[in-house]
């Protein structure tokens, strides 16, 4: 069964599509990013809880659940500048900014260009690198397979973000994932791979950022090299979290990633 949304869906007009976000509770606000080929369905376990104490938004981003395309390339500037389009409608000046993957990329635009909306930033299951040759180079090809193989694109693609043993401990969990990830359009998938891999390295902005800064990755998680990540951040003031799983930690890690974010908005 999909997972349903508890929380009401707005819409804003932008650029003559609609961007669709929620909002609920009141108090510091704390706005969610989804991931690629994912939507604001993605934290339906986590604001129900955050909502009790305070205001979060979440937001579907260019191409993605209910908001339209605006254009064959949705660089992350394009969608950090969406996501501001949504805060500035809603009058929010400062924000706890949350990102899943490619949410974090966007959370990073967002950050470059409206430093002073950050209350602090976590990066979830993301990174602040930009991609390397051979990532590129797959996100190309990937391009091409989705116009004429979409559905096995995804499916092959999607099941690899999770840890070997996860597929099997939260089959239905993936499923439903999956099927959330097959309504994503061919424009939608093609246009925010293309921002992915046209995106800059962020690290120089998210280390001269003055927040509080928290990295989660899984140890399971082949996208992000976490030794690397983890040399490069050392003398800096951002933090990082290791959890035991793969790239899906709020699926795979539930209980931690609730505990790690409530303690992460505290501070």
């Amino acid at each position: 069964m999909l997972s349903k949304i508890i929380f009401a869906a707005m819409m804003l007009e932008y650029k003559n599509i609609n961007i669709n976000y929620t909002n609920s509770g009141e108090g510091s606000t704390i706005v969610l990013l989804h991931g690629f080929l994912e939507t604001v369905g993605m934290w339906s376990d986590l604001v129900p809880k955050l909502s009790k104490k305070h205001r979060v938004v979440c937001i579907d981003l260019l191409g993605h659940g209910e908001t339209g395309c605006i254009g064959y390339v949705h660089t992350m500037e394009a969608m950090a500048d969406a996501v501001l389009a949504v805060l500035n409608h809603l009058e929010i000046k400062k924000a706890h900014i949350i990102g899943h993957s490619m949410g974090g990329y966007v959370a990073l635009a967002l950050a470059e260009n409206q430093p002073q909306l950050i209350k602090s930033l976590c990066l979830m299951n993301s990174t602040f690198e930009a991609d390397d040759n051979q990532r590129k180079a797959l996100r190309v090809r990937a391009n091409d397979m989705a116009k004429t193989n979409f559905k096995s694109l995804v499916s092959m693609s999607f099941a690899n973000l999770f840890a070997p043993e996860s597929r099997l401990k939260f089959k239905n969990e993936l499923d439903d994932a999956l099927l959330i990830a097959l309504q994503t359009s061919v424009q939608g998938y093609i246009a925010a791979s293309e921002g992915m891999r046209l995106r800059s390295n962020y690290f120089e902005v998210l280390k001269r950022l003055d927040s509080h800064k928290l990295i989660i990755v899984g140890t399971k998680d082949w996208i992000i090299n976490i030794e690397k990540l983890k040399s490069q951040i050392i003398n800096t003031d951002i933090k990082c979290e290791e959890f035991s799983e793969g790239h899906m930690s709020h699926i795979e890690n539930k209980s931690e990633l609730s505990y790690t974010i409530n303690q992460f908005i505290e501070k």
